[in-house]
Parts: structure tokens; C-alpha cells; sequence
């Protein structure tokens, strides 16, 4: 049985798409619903994360969850992705390295940024190998009366950065973290920085001027905030 998204804690931002904020890290986690689809946006940091991420997208769309879209490797961002299995994972193509051979730097960062060590590990244990590398935009769902865009919109925050853009009245834009709201986008040793502004140029002109643009953290904000934070990281980056 379907239930409302505020019965379950979730933030409606158009007909069948909304979000919820997770706690500690604040990383938000997405669902676009519609007939034959039920896509969730990012995943959660923890096994036991995902699963409740999992069930309350269930509900929401009132039929198992077709399909996962992880927008970059980070822990807070994939380490629940295995609970949606059997579901198939799409990431940015080039980041085929990180899901081999990156469990290891994964549990080391969730665990240097708080997380509980055995829960790290069993994360990092049962790492999500993705199905699908999407190079460019991939669309999912033509033809359903619910189109989804998948966009390799990076390298910025990362190396691959995946944005998923649902277009309607209004367009919605997950930008994952190369948008942040609640504080300072955050540049760690996998960042691009050189590439960081034109990545945001790239996710303006998918989502448009009145879209609704979805940080990874904090609230969701318009094209002006957005093409804001573009101008202040060309500054920090010199670019």
C-alpha cells in the first residue's frame, strides 16, 4: 500500500520525485516514481541505512524499486546500495576503479568521518559492483510518461559525477555533491578542481532556469544559487 511522502518523513518536490535528508551527514537520498520505475538517488552510508532508505521507497512507490543511481563514490553517498539488490546500479562511466579496488580508502574514510567501524566494514565487505557506466546522457523510462535523464556531468566534486535530471513542471535536478547548500562545497583529494565550474555550467543547461536543483546536502535551491556557488568555486580554484 502507497503512502504519502510526509507520512514517511520524505519531502515531495513534483509529481512522483521527492527526497529525504538523512542524518548525521545530511546526505540526501532521492526517488522518481512512474509506471514501471521506481529509481532512488543515492543510497545512504550504511547497510542498515540503505535498507530503511529501501523500504520507505517502497512504500512510496507502491512496487519494488527498479533501479539505483549512485552520483558519486563516496561512503555517505553508496554504502547502502547493496540493499537494493537485485536492482541494477548506474554510475558515471570511469569509475569502474573505484567500485573494484576502492573498498579499502572507502572504510577508511567512513570511519575517519565517524561511522561505526563494524558497520564500515560490513559495508566495504559487500561493496556494489554497478551494471551500468553511463558515458553522456542516458535516458531511462522513454516512452513511460516518466523520463529520467542520466548525465555524466563531472569531473568536479569527483573524478565521475553522475547528476539525474527529471524533467516536468517542475524539472527536477539531483546534482549530488557538486552542489551544497548547508555548507562550503567540499574539495577532498578526489576532487577536480579545474573542472569543478564547467561542471555546473554543464548541469544548468540540462536542468534549466526554473528547475529545482537538489544538493547532496542541505536544501534544495534554484539555478541563481547554483550558478553563485559556480562563480565563488572559480574564484577558490583560480580557474
Amino acid at each position: 500500500m502507497t503512502v504519502t511522502w510526509e507520512e514517511v518523513g520524505w519531502e515531495r518536490l513534483a509529481g512522483g520525485v521527492g527526497r529525504c535528508r538523512l542524518p548525521v551527514w545530511d546526505c540526501t537520498v532521492g526517488l522518481i516514481a512512474g509506471p514501471g520505475l521506481a529509481l532512488v538517488v543515492d543510497a545512504g552510508s550504511s547497510l542498515d541505512e540503505g535498507a530503511r532508505v529501501r523500504d520507505r521507497a517502497r512504500r512510496l512507490a507502491g512496487r519494488d524499486i527498479t533501479g539505483v543511481a549512485l552520483t558519486h563514490a563516496h561512503f555517505d553517498h553508496v554504502f547502502g546500495a547493496p540493499a537494493f539488490a537485485p536492482a541494477p546500479v548506474f554510475v558515471a562511466d570511469g569509475a569502474q576503479a573505484v567500485y573494484r579496488d576502492g573498498r579499502d580508502e572507502l572504510r577508511a574514510d567512513a570511519v575517519a568521518n565517524g561511522l561505526d567501524p563494524v558497520a564500515a566494514q560490513r559495508a566495504a565487505d559487500n561493496l556494489v559492483r554497478p551494471r551500468e557506466y553511463v558515458r553522456g546522457v542516458t535516458t531511462l523510462a522513454r516512452g513511460t510518461g516518466r523520463e529520467v535523464l542520466l548525465a555524466d556531468a563531472g569531473p568536479g566534486h569527483t573524478a565521475h559525477d553522475l547528476v539525474v535530471v527529471v524533467p516536468g513542471e517542475p524539472t527536477v535536478v539531483f546534482c549530488g555533491d557538486l552542489v551544497e547548500e548547508s555548507g562550503e562545497p567540499q574539495a577532498g583529494p578526489d576532487a577536480v578542481p579545474a573542472g569543478w565550474p564547467a561542471a555546473l555550467d554543464r548541469l544548468l543547461a540540462l536542468g534549466g532556469e526554473a528547475a529545482l536543483y537538489v544538493p547532496g546536502h542541505g536544501a534544495v535551491v534554484d539555478a541563481d544559487f547554483v550558478r553563485g556557488q559556480r562563480d565563488a568555486l572559480a574564484v577558490r580554484f583560480g580557474v
